[in-house]
This record gives C-alpha cells, structure tokens and sequence, in this order.
C-alpha cells in the first residue's frame, strides 16, 4: 500500500465526498458571546477543509436555541441549514442533518461533530483514513469511526470521565449480550488496539454512507422511555447503536482535546437521570434482562474510582444505580465490594 496514493486519494474523498453536521443548541443561560465564537470557530474550520460549503450542515436543534445564529453563519459561509421548530435534543439535530446533507448523492462519507470548538476538522483526515481501510480490509460499505480521546477525564472533568466510562463499560457488555444471542460476533479489532473498551460516548463520529443512512431512516425508538432519555441523554448510545444493528463495523482513532472544555451544557442536565439513561437505553434497545444489567453495574462502579470520593461518589453511584433498576422493573440494591484492593 503506498501512503502517498492513499494520502491523496483521502484528500480528493475528504474535500468532494465527506458532509459534516454540526448540530446546534445555544439555550438562553449560555455564556451567549463564547458560544456563538466557539460554533463560528467550528463551522469556518470544517468549510476550510471541504470544495463546497453545503457539504456542512449546520443543523439547529429547536428554532429559538440558535436559529439566528445558524442562519447568519450559513449566510456568511454558504453552508446548508436545517432548523427543527422545537427543542427535542441532539440526537434531532444530527438526525436531521444527515437527512439535509443525504440530498447530495456524491457524498459517500457523514460526520457529525458538536459544536463546542473541541472537535478538531484538521483531524477528519485521520479519521476518513481508518475508515477507508475498514471498508477496504472488511470488504464492506457498513463503517462507523469514533475520534476516541485520549483522556475522558481531562476534557470533561474528574467526575464526569468516571461517569463516562461506567457508561462506556455498560455499553460494551450489552453489544457483547446481544451479538451472543442473535448470532452475530461484535468485531471490535479495529478499535480495540486503543483500550479495552471504545469511546462510544465522543461527540466526533464518522460515518460511511451506508451507515449514515440506515440511521437518519431508521424508526425512532424511545422505548416508552421519556423523550429526554432518546434525544438528550443517550444519543451517543442511540448512534452506535443503530450503527451496529445496521451492520456497522466499529472503528477508532485517536483524536484531541482541549484540556479542558471551553464550554459545556453538562451542568444544566440531572446529572444521574443523564447517565442512567445512557445505561437505560442501549439495554432496553438490545434486550438485556435486568439482573444483567444490574450486575454489570455492580463490577463496574466497583472499580472505578469515583467510589473513593466519600460520601458524595458512593451516593451518586447509588442514585445512579436505583435510577436504572427502576426502569428495569426491578428493586434497587446495595452492592457489595471486595474487601481487599
């Protein structure tokens, strides 16, 4: 394979064949100036890297949570624009912009990334790069690549990477559960080099084209399960998810950070309601039996490391816990640790 052939033919894929979505949320309380310099950031530098300006969607979630700030930008860069008339969450947003940017037949390559200016378009390359090779080494047009962090913890804080990676964690075993019991192997070998488990949870997601649209067609299913949990909470979960039932093969690469975040919504969500619907649905979705679900909690939280953070760790791993043995009709409980470390 000659690196200077697959460099160049990624160059011509990345700037006619790849669409980006950024979905758009500004809520009222945000720091209004530093968000809307962090999206122009993000637009302008995926625009840059790109022949034709429509290829990025700029895909608002709810038209008084940033309309007039999208529109502004699609005017000064061309990009496209989809606005949804209400708020419903991201997974709307991404939804609708791999709807908006399908219409462009030669695009055979969808990303979406957030709009917090911590998802790098210098980078897509890379990730274009290992997708191709899943395509090429796989023989199949099914491909999702994930920008792993490098650190979950630095990015977004202490408390929220360990809640992160619980969730991580919860994810893998239920892919595993269900590739069990349909018959179908969960290949990871193009994500696995990196660490035991993926990044399911990042926000810069690459999709081939095949996946894209199994995704932006697919029902929706929110299980019965309130629309915060389908469309805010666990929408990472909900696009690997659909990815895989679709038949996606998981890729990784790694990807930067800022060391911290320069924004985040975080703090504006129920912190345990949010992580326990990311554990919720994907069980739900797959099937899992609850006592499953409730003992992989139990191996899980046991190492991480949040547990050590008395009393205010061990209490919201517990809250978690009881959240998501209410949604899987079940009685919550308290589980049990070694003794020795």
């Amino acid at each position: 394979m000659s690196n200077s052939h697959l460099s160049a033919e990624t160059r011509s894929i990345l700037r006619q064949g790849v669409g980006v979505v950024i979905p758009l949320y500004l809520p009222a309380n945000s720091p209004q100036a530093a968000s809307e310099a962090l999206v122009t950031d993000t637009v302008e530098a995926f625009v840059e890297i790109v022949d034709d300006p429509r290829h990025i969607c700029i895909s608002v979630d709810g038209k008084a949570f940033g309309a007039d700030t999208a529109e502004k930008l699609a005017r000064q860069f061309g990009t496209s624009l989809v606005v949804a008339p209400e708020n419903r969450g991201k997974l709307q947003g991404a939804v609708n912009g791999l709807r908006e940017l399908s219409a462009h037949g030669n695009l055979s390559w969808l990303a979406v990334v957030d709009q917090d200016g911590d998802h790098f378009a210098n980078e897509l390359a890379n990730l274009l790069r290992a997708g191709l090779h899943v395509t090429r080494t796989a023989a199949s047009d099914r491909v999702l690549v994930i920008g792993r962090r490098a650190s979950r913890h630095r990015p977004m804080g202490w408390r929220r990477g360990e809640l992160e990676e619980l969730a991580d964690r919860l994810l893998l075993d239920a892919l595993h559960y269900h590739a069990t019991t349909s018959g179908q192997p969960l290949r990871l070998e193009f994500s696995a080099a990196l660490e035991e488990f993926p990044d399911f949870h990042s926000g810069y997601k690459l999709f081939s084209r095949a996946t894209a649209d199994a995704v932006a067609t697919a029902v929706p299913q929110p299980l019965d399960l309130p629309d915060s949990c389908y469309y805010q909470h666990a929408v990472e979960a909900v696009l690997v998810v659909e990815s895989i039932l679709a038949g996606a093969l998981i890729g990784a690469v790694n990807r930067s950070t800022f060391d911290q975040q320069p924004v985040s919504v975080f703090n504006q969500f129920n912190r345990e309601q949010l992580v326990a619907d990311k554990i919720i649905w994907p069980c739900r979705r797959l099937g899992i039996p609850a006592d499953f679900v409730m003992q992989w909690m139990a191996n899980h939280t046991a190492r991480l490391l949040l547990g050590t953070l008395h009393p205010d760790g061990p209490d919201e791993l517990l809250a978690i816990r009881r959240l998501v043995a209410e949604a899987c009709g079940t009685q919550p409980d308290n589980p049990v640790r070694s003794l020795f470390v």
